[in-house]
């Protein structure tokens, strides 16, 4: 039985609710049962292993070993700051950081990345030869589905535009409370640091952007337990991924598995994610925005899932293969 150190820093991080922490845990849970099958022993360890998988690649700390005991396969879900520099600026040390992680880079035997649209970027930016990547799709947790009877805990409006997530540059989010001021319907975002703007320092340059955002007609819920994401989910009118640049796009695929209509930007890795059923617009034009948002909403809800854990553990597992 082959071993692999499957690296679960983070679940003990500040990523372990969501995002990273998210895609760990699932891809452990799947991945154990079905192991076995492929020869393979899981192991939350990285001593005495034939392989080690690093789930999480970060571009600015220096977390990728360079001199490596076993065998290594690692995941970098997108290069987002790479694609805008301005905007997310690493200081000397992140740039430090930058090179070190790109020489660590150099003898990993396999880079497994969530999208084709990342897959290119990370050949572009870090240098990955295509020969080493490997593209593995992500799925919504079966928890998001759709309900009969939402529970409106929060007292939202009968109808809004919901948005799930963080509010960096690339998630385009000014343009979004703008397009719903303009359309007068409610816009409610769910996600921590929408809800602590009025404390955070909008000099910083990873957060200029946010300057001037007149956030009167917009609901911050703040974080919520995936149980009432769920209801918020199905209550919406439609969700909106309204992003400059987008790794993979997981809340489209929540979204799309609740029942609720879906606009997205036809940018980064959202149409190749999101698929034929969502509508699609310029994320600088407000008025495509808008349209979409208009179109989506007259769409039948109906429940799509195109994508599953299963197939996403095994198509690692078969990644795994590859090195033995």
């Amino acid at each position: 039985m082959t071993k692999v150190g499957f690296i679960t820093t983070p679940l003990s991080s500040g990523h372990a609710v969501r995002g990273v922490g998210f895609y760990t845990k699932r891809l452990l849970d799947h991945m154990k049962p079905l192991a076995p099958s492929f020869g393979f022993e899981i192991l939350e360890d990285r001593n005495d292993v034939d392989i080690v998988h690093y789930p999480f690649f970060d571009l600015f700390t220096a977390s990728l070993p360079i001199i490596k005991s076993a065998k290594t396969v690692i995941t970098v879900h997108d290069v987002i700051p790479l694609e805008f520099p301005d905007h997310y600026p690493p200081g000397i040390r992140g740039w430090i950081n930058l090179q070190l992680q790109k020489l660590a880079l150099l003898n990993v035997d396999r880079v497994i990345t969530d999208s084709f649209y990342s897959l290119v970027n990370i050949n572009k930016y870090l240098g990955v030869p295509p020969h080493k990547l490997r593209l593995v799709y992500l799925a919504a947790d079966p928890v998001f589905k759709k309900l009969p009877h939402p529970e409106n805990k929060y007292n939202l409006p009968k109808k809004f535009v919901l948005y799930v997530g963080d509010i960096n540059y690339n998630k385009n989010v000014p343009a979004l409370v703008n397009t719903c001021k303009q359309i007068n319907l409610p816009l409610v975002i769910v996600g921590k640091n929408a809800s602590l703007v009025g404390s955070l320092d909008l000099n910083h340059s990873e957060l200029k952007h946010l300057k001037g955002v007149d956030w009167s007609s917009t609901l911050r819920l703040g974080f919520v337990s995936d149980e009432d994401l769920v209801n918020i989910y199905n209550l919406a009118s439609v969700y909106c991924q309204p992003a400059l640049a987008e790794g993979f796009g997981l809340m489209p695929l929540e979204a799309q598995a609740c029942g609720t209509p879906v606009a997205c930007s036809r940018a980064g890795s959202l149409p190749e994610i999101a698929g034929e059923t969502a509508v699609y617009f310029d994320p600088y034009n407000v008025n495509s925005i808008s349209e979409a948002l208009i179109a989506a909403m007259k769409q039948k809800r109906a429940v799509i899932n195109n994508y599953s854990w299963d197939k996403t553990a095994r198509q690692t597992l078969e990644v795994y293969s590859e090195l033995i």
